[in-house]
């Protein structure tokens, strides 16, 4: 699947997902823009890089935006709680059923 085509299809979906704020479209913007090439597989992603792609200034407000989008489907998300390992992220192609290991 060609990357705008993945960003194409989120974007219509969270067009009508009322549940979804501007700080949620952002983070996962943020976190598109590090996906790899291949829609699904896991990568690891930096708080802080994607805190500062995204605009998103509290920690709290990511967290609460990162639990929400694997609540709606839009990611997978397995933190990391090592601070010289970087947490991953799968942004899911379809409305499968997501985790967020807390």
């Amino acid at each position: 699947m060609k990357l705008a085509t993945q960003a194409d299809r989120f974007l219509r979906r969270a067009a009508n997902d009322d549940r979804l704020l501007p700080s949620h479209i952002s983070l996962y913007m943020a976190m598109f823009y590090y996906s790899p090439d291949k829609p699904g597989d896991h990568f690891q992603v930096s708080r802080k890089k994607l805190m500062c792609f995204s605009r998103i200034k509290s920690i709290a407000t990511y967290h609460k935006c990162i639990k929400e989008l694997v609540a709606y489907g839009y990611v997978d998300y397995q933190p990391s709680y090592d601070p010289y390992q970087a947490s991953s992220v799968a942004l899911l192609t379809h409305t499968g059923k997501a985790r967020y290991t807390d």
